[in-house]
């Protein structure tokens, strides 16, 4: 039986969780108990169900730790008190939180045993907006050494040294939830160097402990190199092998055809094949660069003439030619493979060799441009040629050469002269294959050769433009005045919305049974640009150069579709959504009536099915648009969750749904609508021998950075298979994310 003296204390303690959040249901019915007048200790003890306390169990997840109670009566059955659901991120209970934490510091392995050597890492440092020197800044402030001061207890901002830190990361958060806008920091501490220069500083670097996440210890900071260096340094390693091992290794070469190294064709020069041939070449292999378009040069001569004079050429335009589709877009290096990851870091050093800013290396989210993309590109090519990497522009692949189930070459032609009496047959011991997801020509000749293909899911929609302003003005509000056209203090706002709506348009939480809707390739103080390779079709994309600099900030609404909705071309095997991507296409063209002008719709028109304004707001679209029922375009379950998603956008966004906002149509080449069948370990094709599928086109990509590392992998995995590198590629890089089937972008 409970004492008097103890119901009170029982009653602080309960109501003292509940106030903290970690009161379970047990607790709160105890808690009612106890808060009622009417129960006197007596009373209570016939209410409460008989507790046993058995201190050789586990704890259970609600466990406060009460003061002494007295004996308690020991009954036959134990009541355990267990929770509904597991708790997971905000929702745990801070008992569970400390619990998480303390596992979390267990984890860690490094003994920090000289704390006079070494580096502390130091995380999610948050300098206010109003006191950083803006985004363009990269080095130490003293607002950022008064947030270090902090970490580390030191009395005296001022007095440290700006040389003991390197900033990592570098990213900008205004969400509202925040009191106000930061920029947040990732910084490196030399210890060495900062005792050299501040002795007194060790009183309270001696008490620091690692805590995940927010400050960890390193012994040696790791320095990533390029993708070059990374190449050079393990060639001269092998350089000092045995000589019998190095004769071994030579021997291999004269197994392939006439110059004694092996012949490799790469078939188009998105980042996958430049990064592929980058390392081929390095190794020693005989590369050939095909690509169907044109240089950057030409090619922006071509797409200036599709702007100006509606002209649109087939190989050579926004999807087409040196570099890629990306070289023509906003430049995103932002990645879900692994931001610090030892694979992409080497890809962004590389981009940085190339006469990238070196602020893509610290900026939170990275992005380069088609201003500064297209010189990238341009100095890329110039180092292949320079290693002996032979570059054929406006040479399309036409056909492979197969003998015996093996790609012994492939057969091309001169666009430009357009006659099959041009073709050619180049022989080759491996052909890369690393076109786009526009290459459809190339997936029918694919299917020719019964190469294996699984249907794989994509997005489509319509792209949505405001004015920039308005999204500024969304996002900052009363810091809005400091984006300045992109050359102000704070970036360009943009945003990133992700719903799941279910098959019925309602909201849902369950993600196996709805479809995903979400922006894409969102591009601030961009313009909204053909990607069509058919004057028959109609498809949008987005751009922008480095300082988004635009009126207008445009982004892809897209809903997740799959096989289930391809039925109506089942017909065509594989491809069934090659072929809804085009049916779409043609319905655009059709809406827009020809000459490359696009449909388009208000968003509050969109949401109600009409087309009362025909008066449309401005848009960026340089060739024209014209108003037209979107509501029409699509399925009807595909429109209503677009529909539905952008009404969620809005309330996270309040004033997304605007008067000015406008709706492009369509969207669909988000990503590839096939993947063809590789091994995970040599990336080589499982039913063509010979062929190695990679990138964007081949279903394991999805951006500038996903290629480029996809492009890095497979290169020095057919090196290894030639014979030209005896290395670990995950010793160099880690293992490649997505190999095996399931591709993170």
């Amino acid at each position: 039986m409970l004492k008097a003296v103890t119901v009170p204390i029982f009653r602080k303690h309960i109501l003292s969780g509940l106030e903290a959040g970690r009161a379970c249901a047990f607790c709160f019915s105890v808690c009612l108990l106890l808060l009622s007048p009417s129960n006197t200790p007596m009373a209570l003890a016939t209410k409460l169900p008989p507790l046993q306390l058995c201190p050789c169990r586990p704890k259970p997840v609600c466990n406060p730790c009460f003061p002494t109670l007295g004996k308690l009566s020991c009954p036959s059955r134990v009541f355990r008190v267990r929770c509904a659901t597991k708790r997971t991120g905000k929702r745990r209970y801070p008992s569970e939180k400390k619990e998480l934490d303390r596992r979390n510091k267990n984890l860690i392995q490094t003994e920090v045993a000289n704390r006079e050597e070494g580096f502390w890492r130091l995380y999610r440092l948050n300098v206010p907006a109003h006191k950083d020197p803006g985004k363009d800044f990269l080095g130490v402030s003293l607002p950022l050494l008064e947030a270090v001061a902090k970490v580390l207890k030191f009395p005296v901002a001022s007095m440290l040294p700006q040389e003991a830190f390197s900033i990592v990361r570098k990213s900008f958060d205004a969400r509202k939830l925040l009191k106000e806008p930061v920029f947040v920091y990732t910084v490196d501490m030399d210890v060495k160097q900062l005792l050299n220069l501040e002795p007194r500083t060790w009183d309270f670097i001696a008490r620091l402990e690692q805590k995940i996440g927010l400050l960890e210890y390193m012994l040696h900071k790791k320095e990533s190199d390029d993708l070059i260096r990374v190449i050079h340094d393990f060639r001269g390693t092998c350089s000092a092998m045995d000589k019998d091992r190095l004769d071994i290794l030579s021997n291999e070469f004269y197994r392939f055809q006439s110059s004694g190294r092996p012949k490799i064709a790469v078939v188009g020069s998105g980042p996958s094949g430049l990064f592929a041939s980058l390392v081929l070449a390095e190794f020693g292999a005989e590369v050939t660069l095909i690509e169907r378009g044109q240089a950057v040069e030409q090619r922006g001569r071509d797409i200036g003439a599709l702007a100006v004079r509606r002209i649109l050429q087939l190989e050579s335009n926004f999807c087409f030619g040196e570099g890629g589709a990306g070289t023509w877009s906003d430049g995103k290096l932002v990645t879900r493979i692994g931001r610090n990851s030892d694979s992409v870091q080497a890809v962004m050093k590389t981009l940085v060799h190339f006469g990238a800013p070196q602020n893509i290396l610290i900026d939170g989210k990275p992005h380069l441009g088609t201003d500064r993309l297209v010189p990238l590109v341009r100095r890329f090519r110039q180092h292949l040629q320079g290693i002996g990497v032979d570059i054929k522009f406006a040479t399309r692949l036409d056909d492979l050469i197969v003998e015996n189930g093996r790609v012994m070459g492939v057969k091309v032609s001169d666009v430009w002269l357009g006659s099959d009496l041009k073709s050619q047959i180049w022989p080759y011991d491996a052909v890369v294959l690393a076109v786009g997801h526009s290459a459809r020509d190339v997936y029918q000749m694919l299917l020719r050769y019964n190469v294996d293909m699984t249907i794989k899911d994509f997005a489509v929609g319509l792209r949505i433009e405001h004015p920039q302003e308005l999204i500024n003005s969304l996002q900052y509000s009363a810091l809005a005045s400091e984006v300045c056209d992109g050359r102000g203090r704070v970036p360009v706002a943009d945003y990133k919305v992700v719903k799941y709506v279910s098959e019925d348009g309602a909201n849902s939480s369950q993600r196996e049974l709805s479809r995903s809707c979400y922006s894409f390739c969102m591009c601030p103080g961009g313009q909204v640009v053909l990607t069509s390779t058919n004057p028959s079709e109609i498809c949008v994309n987005g751009m922008s150069f480095s300082r988004r600099a635009s009126r207008w900030a445009n982004a892809a609404l897209v809903v997740t579709v799959s096989a289930k909705d391809f039925d109506a071309f089942s017909c065509h095997g594989p491809l069934s959504g090659v072929e809804f991507q085009r049916e779409y296409e043609r319905k655009a063209a059709a809406l827009g009536g020809g000459n490359f002008i696009v449909p388009a719709q208000t968003v509050t028109d969109f949401l109600e099915n009409k087309l009362s304004v025909t008066s449309l707001p401005p848009s960026s679209y340089r060739l024209g648009v014209k108003a037209s029922d979107l509501h029409e375009l699509f399925p009807d379950h595909i429109t209503q969750a677009l529909q539905h998603s952008i009404c969620m956008f809005d309330r996270e966004l309040p004033g997304f749904i605007s008067k000015d906002a406008l709706l492009h149509g369509v969207e669909t080449r988000t990503s590839a609508p096939v993947q063809v069948t590789r091994h995970a370990e040599t990336y080589e094709c499982v039913s063509l021998k010979g062929l190695y599928p990679i990138g964007e086109g081949a279903g394991y990509a999805g951006g500038i950075v996903s290629a480029a590392v996809d492009g890095m992998y497979s290169g020095f995995a057919l090196a290894k298979g030639l014979s030209l590198f005896q290395g670990d590629t995950d010793t160099l890089f880690g293992k490649p994310q997505g190999s095996s089937g399931f591709v993170k972008y």
